[in-house]
């Protein structure tokens, strides 16, 4: 207690009051956003039914990263000092070592969107010709990232980009620009590939496989933006009246980008975000995620970090993406983020490489729920 203020001997009695009222507000039914009280693990819609084995790795992957922070040492020493884990051991152990606390969003709603995304594979080279010829661009030398944050607390987390011209710093290019006859990036391609619509498609999944005309496969991941706000394409096909709200999917967009060509780059610029690329070789452990870490299929979401913290443990409670509506109930970790990934009740998940996965993630728009699994102290 702080004896130099004279209303010190308030706090307590003030922090009893409010937790008290929070409590009260809690086992009273939800009218607010943020997370409810600890629950059973029985409650978990699912809870006992998934193979939890399945997401030991996705958590030693994390604990890479977060072993060194407080909070997470001691679950992480434990975690990487165990052998031959199995769905019963792996269960044990979340139970143990986390509580698990529901995910309201705004008036207490408990659903939200929850869709998915994969690691598409394209077809390029190292050299362009007639067939390759749509560039993929690594970060610009001119890309300006201004953090004012130092200055400005409440611009934490938030960087602006742009570029100079002469003294004065003005927004990047946006998408049309950058795909224009200008051509102000030339220069700086990585690599190119045969299809214009993959190359945009990969900058929203933000990491893909290349193969190159060798048979050769190397690994895109996201390495910066432009700082543009990023506009989904699907919406203003909705707006325009071009696709009903309940068609839009991955693949019913690129079906009417190749049925309209004369009108697909202008749609595409509707959207002014550009994604930048790193390549890498190794592309058996995953594309690398906000974590700087790679990721794993079906244990790995993307959420918007304002709200879950990058690191987080999640229950998913959702459907597949199928005419069944099957439930997909499962641990999953928060261990990267996306441009369209913002909100409460928001999370995107990655469903790995291959057909079936671009077949899921594509399909995917589900209502579902999330549960924030805290560690315990």
């Amino acid at each position: 207690m702080n004896i130099t203020n004279p209303f010190s001997f308030l706090r307590l009695p003030i922090l009893l009051l409010a937790a008290l009222l929070l409590a009260s507000c809690q086992n009273s039914g939800r009218k607010g956003s943020g997370l409810g009280e600890v629950l059973p693990w029985a409650q978990l819609p699912g809870w006992q039914a998934d193979q939890h084995a399945q997401a030991w790795p996705a958590l030693l992957k994390g604990c890479r990263k977060l072993q060194s922070e407080a909070e997470w040492t001691n679950v992480c020493t434990a975690a990487t000092s165990m052998t031959d884990v199995d769905n019963i051991t792996a269960r044990a152990f979340f139970e143990a070592h986390f509580a698990p606390r529901q995910l309201f969003g705004d008036g207490g709603r408990e659903q939200g969107l929850i869709t998915g995304y994969y690691e598409p594979l394209l077809q390029g080279s190292y050299t362009p010709d007639a067939r390759y010829r749509h560039p993929l661009y690594g970060v610009p030398d001119d890309l300006l990232i201004v953090d004012l944050s130092s200055l400005y607390p409440d611009l934490k987390g938030k960087r602006v980009r742009g570029r100079l011209e002469g003294n004065t710093v003005l927004p990047y290019y946006d998408r049309a620009q950058i795909d224009g006859e200008g051509q102000p990036l030339k220069g700086n391609e990585l690599l190119w590939v045969d299809d214009r619509d993959a190359v945009f498609f990969l900058q929203i999944q933000g990491s893909g496989r290349i193969q190159l005309p060798t048979g050769e496969i190397i690994g895109a991941g996201y390495a910066n933006q432009n700082g543009h706000p990023y506009v989904a394409i699907g919406k203003v096909l909705i707006e325009r009246g071009e696709i009903e709200r309940k068609d839009v999917s991955l693949f019913s967009i690129r079906k009417w980008l190749k049925e309209h060509p004369n009108k697909a780059q202008e749609l595409l610029n509707q959207n002014p975000s550009f994604v930048f690329f790193t390549l890498r070789e190794d592309v058996d452990e995953g594309p690398i995620g906000s974590m700087n870490l790679p990721i794993t299929a079906g244990r790995s979401v993307a959420i918007d970090p304002k709200v879950v913290p990058l690191g987080t443990a999640l229950w998913l409670s959702t459907t597949y993406p199928d005419a069944n509506n099957a439930p997909l109930q499962r641990m999953v970790f928060a261990q990267d983020t996306g441009g369209a990934i913002k909100g409460q009740l928001r999370a995107d998940l990655f469903w790995g490489a291959g057909e079936d996965a671009e077949r899921r993630a594509g399909l995917m728009k589900q209502q579902g729920a999330l549960y924030v699994l805290e560690l315990k102290p």
